[in-house]
């Protein structure tokens, strides 16, 4: 776990060698717990996975962005098997607590259980909905989400010690994000951001994300993290005929495509869209243009309701249209592709992501901005969208309205800004 971790504080691998993960996987081999891998804990009555234990090496990470020490207070959305929490609660002794919460019953139980078979009884398993928190025992110094969220509750930051931090894997209008903010004067001030991929929160605060089987013999499935319609049968049939062919002209590795490139085509546009289809399945829609080859074939692009435009696996990386509007989805996300390129290919180590109250007004985001900018007092970027190439103000990310210089995400209780230094 160490090669994959990089710089994370000595205190957090520390506790990974404090505490043994087999203890929290009881049906699991202990060979195949010390793995650096997620391990799946429970799935739904339709097979899908709903809860698991996390990959150590991504747990590593974000227990460091989460900063614990000694005396800490923290709350966690998402008991798991209890490992986590265990962890953070070796960083806060002495004298700290931890409280997780879970919304299921038997994922509470089980995490007590291995909470006391591995002697940690500092730890308080509440089985309730996460989005409320636990107000019994705020404020806390330390909040984290173990499970994917699209917004930030509430009820998290109301929580939320002064001068506190929260750290949680954010959508970012599809990919996600481990996102470190700290609680500072009128807003949430993001501190990194790492990308993560983790599974969603479930119930009244889980998103617009769905996912829908195309095509139950070959595991067909689309996610449209935005939601929307589709019609099934209109983009099956478009996978018959021929696809429309625009060359981008970028070369990219998959490490771009689910990273940089894929965070810009997913706020730059509404239709968003992964697909993934079984890799042993005898007949493949996706096996031609996959990026990305494991148990699963796994493809992403732009869609509508009955048309598609999907990533090509090509050195040269490919924008194949679908369906009816096909054409027009391919031109689209072959020049989203180069625009990308242009700008420098955005979206690493350089991302960074605040949040703000939702009623907080553009004006105020752009003088936020304008005096951050100031104080980082980075070097401008070349402007892709000056045919000069001249050094401009603004950066790569370019939405339609007022904020160029910045892009905001809207959800229902933040607004998201994310900017690239």
């Amino acid at each position: 776990m160490r090669d994959g971790v990089g710089m994370v504080d000595e205190r957090v691998l520390g506790a990974f060698e404090t505490v043994p993960r087999h203890l929290f996987l009881p049906e699991i081999a202990a060979e195949t717990a010390y793995q650096d891998e997620a391990i799946v804990t429970k799935r739904d009555v339709d097979g899908q996975a709903i809860s698991s234990s996390s990959q150590p090496a991504m747990m590593a990470l974000m227990l460091d962005q989460l900063g614990l020490a000694p005396g800490h207070r923290v709350l966690e959305i998402g008991a798991g098997t209890g490992y986590n929490a265990a962890l953070m609660y070796e960083l806060v002794s002495p004298g700290g607590e931890v409280v997780s919460v879970d919304i299921d019953a038997d994922l509470v139980a089980g995490a007590r259980e291995n909470l006391a078979s591995a002697g940690c009884r500092g730890v308080d398993v509440v089985c309730a909905d996460g989005v409320a928190g636990h107000p019994e025992r705020a404020p806390y110094d330390r909040i984290i989400a173990t499970v994917g969220v699209w917004d930030l509750a509430p009820a998290w930051l109301d929580q939320l010690a002064p001068g506190g931090r929260i750290v949680a894997p954010l959508d970012l209008g599809g990919p996600q994000r481990s996102v470190a903010f700290d609680a500072v004067d009128g807003y949430w001030a993001g501190r990194s951001a790492l990308p993560c991929g983790f599974m969603r929160l479930r119930g009244a605060f889980a998103g617009p994300e769905r996912t829908d089987v195309l095509d139950c013999e070959t595991g067909l499935t689309i996610t449209l993290p935005r939601g929307g319609s589709l019609d099934r049968q209109a983009v099956l049939a478009a996978f018959t005929e021929p696809p429309v062919r625009r060359d981008s002209e970028v070369t990219v590795d998959s490490r771009e495509v689910f990273g940089g490139l894929g965070l810009w085509l997913a706020i730059r546009g509404s239709g968003w869209c992964t697909l993934s289809e079984s890799a042993a399945a005898r007949r493949s829609h996706l096996s031609e243009l996959s990026l990305s080859i494991g148990e699963r074939w796994l493809t992403a692009g732009f869609s509508a309701t009955d048309s598609l435009a999907l990533l090509g696996r090509q050195d040269t990386l490919t924008a194949l249209g679908y369906g009816p509007r096909g054409a027009e989805l391919a031109t689209a996300l072959a020049g989203e592709i180069r625009a990308w390129d242009a700008a420098g290919r955005p979206g690493g180590a350089g991302l960074r992501v605040d949040a703000f109250p939702a009623s907080t007004s553009d004006s105020v985001i752009a003088a936020h901005s304008l005096v951050r900018r100031r104080k980082s007092r980075r070097r401008p970027r070349p402007d892709p969208a000056r045919p000069d190439g001249q050094l401009g103000e603004s950066s790569p990310i370019r939405p339609s309205g007022e904020l160029a210089d910045r892009y905001v995400l809207d959800k229902t209780h933040t607004r998201l800004v994310l900017s690239f230094t």
